[in-house]
């Protein structure tokens, strides 16, 4: 394995030549202060991997692997060095030690990425020189939907060390939406109770008229959500939450009633949705439903140390709100001027609400509409439109726009994609991708805190299906996040695909299930099962 292999390609790699450095039993680990959530996580990846005992070493002897902090670096960055003495890691603070460690990985192989050896005789030599590197943004991730199709713990473990192997360091974690509510809340169980399973599934898109007969559902305890924050530290990993509020809430009016505009629907008579879009059921802008909504953010605090705490706010269809005698009144008491600007009062409620405990909010890029919050964060996701308005007007933005780099989307035009949704996003598509519009300027572009996928799991049944979409593309958005590229059209595409030679095997060493370059596999499709196919070019918007 040599330097020209690694993804995300680092910022400056210098290869003398040389036999490198051999690990073998007799190999030592010397963990400097604050670098050992990195030691721990070297003594179970390549210890399992290749069965070795890292016994503890001095500082700086030779023979070992030896981890260092270095106030002199920025917090993410690190500078990987390898003689023929031994491997050493030092970075700006933790974090950096722990993406110098995971180049080191790539490094020794393929092999590296198993659980167990294969060949515990084989060579694992890492071949000599330097390596410097640090990311561009500070928010590099992805957001992955466990309400449409939930995803047990073990597989969203698996995800986070899948993200940590990009160097990516944002999970954010869609928690509830129309078809499933997926997190405990003590003081409201029938959340879970009734609002975390669906009695059967649309198959493909909703307008297919295929289902799936058998109930569906899960959620995570919040044991389990601690357990999943703490592996997601461990990894150098922000979990953030998304509890989706006023639209995108039907699992949660269907489980209390009372939450929906009763006077409008019958809100007793709601299940948690079998299908797929956007439902008109929406939260009532009561002061009951904003207490309710508190209680769920007390408890989801306790939970998730993450300052930034999402809370949707998109696809609020206002037809009920219209049609509401009391939604009506509420807007003529709160001196608002329509429906758009009583969604912002809604948004701006729970902005104020989480910064006076020290948190942020964030959302999806309607929060734009009717006024911005005053301390809210911006997913800009229907394309650069809102992220530019809101990075103009002062506020930070994540640049996710679903032309680009939403990975539900098909990656190839031919038959065989399985259940094809949206616009065509090839692994180059996503390479060529540019996270910072060139309208913002220098002051403007400092807004962006950085750039995330997308994946929503409406036609994602199982964990097979969220790797065919997901790999190998988030691995061209994984470089997107870290490097400072050229311009898109400049970007050698070439050099990465060659990269991605080895990746894939890397990949294969993982057990992902990603959609191979040459199309997908027999077990892969999905024939007869209906998508959404959108031909032509995205807009770029």
């Amino acid at each position: 394995m040599t330097f020209e292999q690694l993804i995300p390609a680092p910022a400056r790699a210098e290869a003398p030549g040389g036999d490198g450095f051999r690990l073998d039993a007799s190999t030592t680990l010397w963990a400097g202060p604050g670098t050992e959530s990195t030691e721990r996580w070297l003594r179970a990846t390549l210890g399992g991997a290749f069965r070795l005992p890292f016994a503890p070493g001095a500082e700086g002897a030779p023979g070992g692997v030896s981890l260092r902090l270095d106030d002199g670096m920025e917090p993410e960055a690190y500078r990987l060095s390898v003689t023929g003495d031994g491997v050493e890691i030092r970075g700006g603070a933790a974090a950096g030690v722990f993406w110098g460690a995971q180049t080191l990985r790539q490094l020794l192989g393929p092999d590296a990425f198993r659980k167990a050896p294969v060949a515990p005789g084989q060579e694992r030599t890492v071949p000599q020189g330097v390596i410097e590197d640090a990311p561009r943004f500070r928010w590099r991730g992805m957001m992955l939907d466990v309400a449409r199709h939930f995803m047990p713990k073990d597989g969203v473990l698996r995800y986070l060390d899948l993200l940590a192997a990009h160097k990516l360091n944002v999970f954010h974690f869609h928690l509830t939406d129309d078809q499933g509510w997926r997190v405990e809340i003590k003081r409201y169980p029938r959340l879970t109770e009734v609002g975390a399973w669906r009695p059967r599934t649309k198959w493909g898109h909703r307008a297919s008229e295929l289902w799936d007969e058998k109930p569906h559902g899960g959620y995570y305890t919040q044991d389990d959500i601690r357990e999943i924050v703490a592996y997601a530290e461990a990894l150098h990993i922000t979990v953030v939450p998304e509890i989706d509020v006023p639209g995108h809430s039907q699992a949660a009016i269907a489980a209390y009633p009372e939450l929906g505009n009763t006077d409008v629907v019958d809100t007793s008579a709601l299940s948690v949705w079998d299908s797929w879009g956007v439902t008109p059921n929406v939260l009532a802008p009561t002061d009951g439903t904003l207490r309710f909504y508190e209680g769920v953010f007390e408890e989801l605090l306790e939970l998730f140390p993450s300052t930034f705490i999402h809370v949707g706010g998109d696809e609020c269809p206002k037809e009920q709100w219209k049609d509401s005698a009391a939604v009506q009144a509420r807007i003529e008491e709160l001196r608002v001027s329509n429906e758009d600007e009583l969604q912002s009062w809604f948004i701006q409620h729970f902005d104020k609400w989480l910064s006076a405990r020290g948190r942020r909010l964030i959302g999806w890029d309607e929060i734009l509409e009717g006024g911005l919050a005053a301390g809210a964060a911006v997913s800009s996701w229907r394309g650069y439109g809102g992220g530019i308005a809101a990075a103009q007007a002062g506020h930070d933005v994540v640049m996710c726009p679903e032309q680009h780099v939403y990975l539900d989307h098909r990656q190839h035009g031919g038959p065989d994609e399985p259940v094809p949704i949206g616009f065509v996003r090839t692994l180059e598509d996503v390479y060529r991708f540019e996270p910072v519009p060139a309208s913002l300027s220098a002051d403007e572009a400092k807004h962006v805190l950085g750039t995330q996928a997308n994946v929503w799991t409406e036609v994602m049944e199982y964990q097979g299906r969220v790797d065919y979409q997901v790999f190998p593309r988030l691995a061209a958005l994984a470089e997107v996040a870290w490097r400072a590229l050229p311009a898109p059209a400049e970007r050698d595409f070439d050099d990465f695909e060659r990269r991605m030679t080895a990746h894939y095997a890397r990949l294969d060493a993982l057990g992902v299930d990603y959609r191979p370059p040459g199309g997908p596999l027999p077990w892969q499709k999905r024939p007869g099962v209906l998508g959404r196919p959108i031909e032509g070019a995205p807009p770029n918007v």
